[in-house]
């Protein structure tokens, strides 16, 4: 019986060594392939100990030299050698080296770096199908990039670095769709970048630096992965690219950019290294870069950026590198910056700040300069006038102005008085709200055609907004965009597609209308847009699947970036560092903005609760009501509660103020003695004890001359 089983045995013994027989040949095979590659490189000092006895799939690894194999065939091959200045010899063909590599084809990554190869890359390197990764930087590769490349579907890294590649950028590269990373420095490319660019979304990394590419950078806000992208040295310009927020590094230097840089470079939280020197950017400085939670390295020096820093400004302590030479920007340079310097790079020269440091210009310098290319504020023009001004002590006539300012106020509401009825149709408006206009408010276009001048500038046209689009914005509403939360709803900072920075108020609706029910409210926030508002810029509705009724209403205002006016003259430091004219633009900011609200619109809005931290200030400084009365919200139910809209508590328990016209009048005067006072003032009392140190002479010269006026008087008859 066991005899008949010798052939089955036989069998068995004959097909394993065939398969080891077949296995060896192959191995042969690639061994081969591997020693004529080592001929082709003219024996570089990394594959020195390859010979024909070599077992290639279990030699160790260094630096310079890795083969890895799976299942007896070569799936990566990394070759790094030591010709970065002289190419191979005449004799070499690269064709021959290509045609050779071919017969790899389980090929995965492919490495070869610094081994003098030179010509044009042969198209039948795409026959390498399995190909992930190609490197080949630091050689003497000439001619464009083939495209037969673009049928490697796997393909996620491709890196050129350091060679003299021309031809303009390959146009087919967003065909690659598993591109993740994709490296051209130093090379010879010319010519635009083409818009298809910014269709290769799982790109991560993006160096095209010392090239010679220019024109604008295509839209590349849809590639939502990129970390890395630098495109330094070359042409690119005008205008700042459009990009993701997940950047971790972005390298614009030595370009041809000349416009602004845009706001929402300071909402980058992921940034750690940002260069934008050596090119023509304009406009202001966005202080925010310096405390950016990531950021270790700034360069923005060979600008011509404006603005004013302030001693009391922030930093990342983990900065390393901060220069802003060659600039012009004024005043102090952060205490942040001073303590940092010791442990890190801090270069500031060529710029007008007060400091005898590093070769500053004098202040006439960077004004006469910002004058000449047309960005500096309008409120600057007047700064040296305004200094004398403030040096001869008539700071009081300006301040005059804003008493004129709440006369015209005062006599605009008793005005009201005599027009309105005992439930004013300004705190509801309901279907038929037209027909509660009176005439008076008809009467003041004159009012309405001024403030619209104003209404609308530098804000987008008000449009409805999809919830596509407020999802995307708020990265669907992750906790990591809300800013707050109140009985109205929740707050979210967002940031649209053009990249623009916004804030959206969820308000959720405890009674359910259809869209037509908001026709109303909707009209009357389109037009809340002025300069001295935090103003709307479009809503968006969303609608419940049953009944197709509206469930919630997302508002979108513009996004203020500077913090609130209490945080600029509360602090100590700050108090140094926000003058008196700035003080004073500020309270004439926020008197504009009411004047807008009560006669800039029909109807006007009125019981605003004003604070001192419902006004922001944006970037220049300009102060911008956030909180006013929408009756939007109060149709919610969520009323606000009578003696909260004051903004104070009587310590004598005197009576609330009732006249909803009067109380904005009420509260922009507590505000103003804030501004004069830099401290909160918490009762009616307090403003009694500002008052006698006036009459005592305790207070410095400015706060003295401007309550010695008649403006004083004023002050009693609202406070009292």
């Amino acid at each position: 019986m066991a005899n008949r089983h010798h052939p089955s045995v036989f069998l068995v013994l004959v097909t394993v060594l065939l398969s080891i027989h077949c296995s060896e040949q192959l191995q042969s095979s690639h061994s081969q392939t591997l020693l004529r590659i080592q001929q082709l490189l003219n024996f570089p000092a990394a594959l020195s100990n390859w010979n024909s006895s070599t077992d290639f799939c279990n030699t160790d690894s260094n630096s310079s030299l890795t083969v890895v194999c799976y299942e007896d065939t070569i799936t990566q091959l990394h070759i790094i050698g030591e010709r970065r200045d002289t190419p191979l010899p005449r004799n070499f063909s690269i064709d021959s080296f290509v045609t050779t590599l071919v017969r790899l084809p389980s090929l995965k990554v492919l490495t070869l770096v610094s081994l003098g190869i030179w010509g044009p890359l042969p198209s039948k390197i795409a026959r390498l199908s399995s190909l992930e990764i190609v490197n080949m930087s630091s050689n003497f590769l000439y001619g464009s990039i083939p495209q037969e490349l673009s049928s490697l579907s796997s393909l996620q890294t491709l890196i050129f670095d350091n060679n003299m590649l021309a031809d303009t950028f390959p146009h087919w590269l967003d065909s690659l769709q598993a591109l993740t990373v994709l490296s051209l420095k130093n090379n010879k490319f010319n010519g635009s970048l083409p818009k298809s660019l910014g269709n290769v979304e799982n790109l991560r990394t993006l160096s095209l630096s010392h090239n010679h590419f220019y024109g604008a950078v295509p839209d590349l806000s849809r590639l939502t992965n990129l970390q890395v992208l630098e495109l330094d040295d070359n042409a690119f310009g005008p205008q700042f690219p459009q990009l993701g927020n997940k950047l971790v590094i972005l390298v614009l230097r030595k370009n041809s950019f000349r416009s602004g840089i845009p706001a929402e470079l300071s909402s980058y939280y992921q940034l750690e290294r940002l260069d934008i020197s050596s090119n023509s950017f304009v406009g202001p400085f966005q202080p925010g870069l310096l405390s950016l939670p990531s950021i270790t390295y700034l360069n923005i020096s060979g600008n011509k950026l404006t603005g004013m820093l302030f001693e009391n400004l922030s930093c990342n302590s983990e900065l390393d590198v901060v220069d802003l030479s060659s600039n012009l920007l004024t005043g102090s340079l952060p205490r942040c910056l001073v303590s940092n310097s010791s442990d890190s790079t801090v270069l500031y020269a060529r710029n007008c700040l007060d400091t005898t440091n590093q070769n500053q210009q004098p202040q006439p310098f960077c004004h006469t300069e910002a004058l000449a290319v047309g960005i500096l504020p309008e409120t600057k023009k007047h700064k040296q006038v305004s200094k004398v001004v403030l040096s001869l002590g008539i700071v009081g006539g300006t301040l005059g102005g804003v008493a004129l300012v709440l006369l015209v106020f005062f006599i605009v509401r008793r005005g009201n008085d005599r027009s309105k009825t005992k439930n004013p149709p300004t705190r509801l408006i309901s279907e038929n709200a037209a027909s509660g206009y009176t005439s008076k408010l008809f009467s003041d276009a004159r009012y309405i055609s001024q403030t619209k001048k104003l209404g609308a500038v530098g804000l987008p046209t008000y449009r409805s907004f999809s919830l596509e689009e407020i999802e995307s914005a708020t990265n669907y509403f992750d906790t990591a965009s809300l800013m707050g939360e109140d009985s109205y709803g929740k707050m979210y900072r967002g940031q649209l597609k053009n990249g623009s920075l916004v804030a959206i108020r969820c308000v959720e609706m405890k009674k359910r209308h259809s869209t037509q029910n908001f026709v109303q409210h909707i009209e009357l926030i389109s037009k809340l847009r002025h300069r001295h508002l935090v103003s709307a810029i479009g809503h968006c509705f969303e609608c419940s699947l049953d009944d197709s009724s509206v469930s919630k209403v997302f508002l979108v205002f513009e996004y203020v970036p500077n913090g609130t006016l209490r945080n600029w003259i509360s602090d100590e430091h700050a108090r140094k560092s926000f003058s008196w004219t700035q003080r004073i633009g500020a309270a004439i900011g926020v008197a504009k903005g009411i004047q807008f609200l009560h006669t800039g619109i029909v109807p006007g809005v009125y019981s605003n609760d004003l604070k001192i931290e419902d006004v922001l200030l944006d970037q220049n400084l300009v102060a911008k009501i956030s909180s006013y009365h929408l009756p939007l919200l109060s149709n919610m139910g969520k009323v606000r509660r009578g003696n909260s809209s004051s903004g104070l508590k009587n310590s004598s328990n005197s009576k609330s103020v009732k006249q909803e016209d009067k109380s904005d009048i009420y509260n922009f005067g507590v505000i103003l003695l804030e501004l004069i006072l830099g401290r909160q003032i918490k009762t009616v009392n307090d403003a009694d004890a500002f008052r006698d140190l006036v009459i005592t002479g305790t207070v410095s010269f400015p706060m003295c001359y401007f309550l010695s006026l008649p403006f004083l008087s004023l002050f009693k008859f609202v406070l009292c």
